[in-house]
């Protein structure tokens, strides 16, 4: 069965930092395109495309204008795992966010209508 589980997410003041992971079973995360999105209160059921990391043979990633420069996305292909380290992190960045999968050999395309497989999501929450 093909699962992403999504984990790391918490409480955190505003300039704070988190480190979100999400891994794999059932298949090997290194073939797909990764997306980190996000659902922010009362704006169900819209997410938000926040970064976006191609196969591994592509090689690019892909940012939303809002956390260019704080949030940065990363493989472990040892470990079948995804990363979102976040830093510098605001308010407006509380919400649920979910990694998903698509692919095999999908581009960094953050659109959330591509992605065939989800996590069940992970709560962040930016607040003193």
């Amino acid at each position: 069965q093909l699962q992403l589980v999504e984990s790391g997410g918490g409480l955190v003041q505003p300039g704070g930092s988190l480190r979100l992971s999400c891994a794999a079973s059932g298949f090997t995360l290194d073939y797909y395109a990764i997306g980190w999105f996000r659902q922010a209160p009362g704006k169900e059921p819209e997410r938000e495309g926040v970064s976006c990391i191609s196969s591994s043979s592509g090689g690019s990633t892909n940012y939303a204008d809002s956390v260019k420069g704080r949030f940065t996305i990363s493989r472990d292909n040892a470990k079948n795992a995804v990363y979102l380290q976040m830093n510098s992190l605001k308010p407006e960045d509380t919400a649920v966010y979910y990694c998903a999968a698509a692919g095999p050999a999908v581009q960094a395309i953050c659109v959330p209508e591509i992605y065939d497989y989800w996590g069940q999501g992970t709560q962040v929450t930016v607040s003193s």
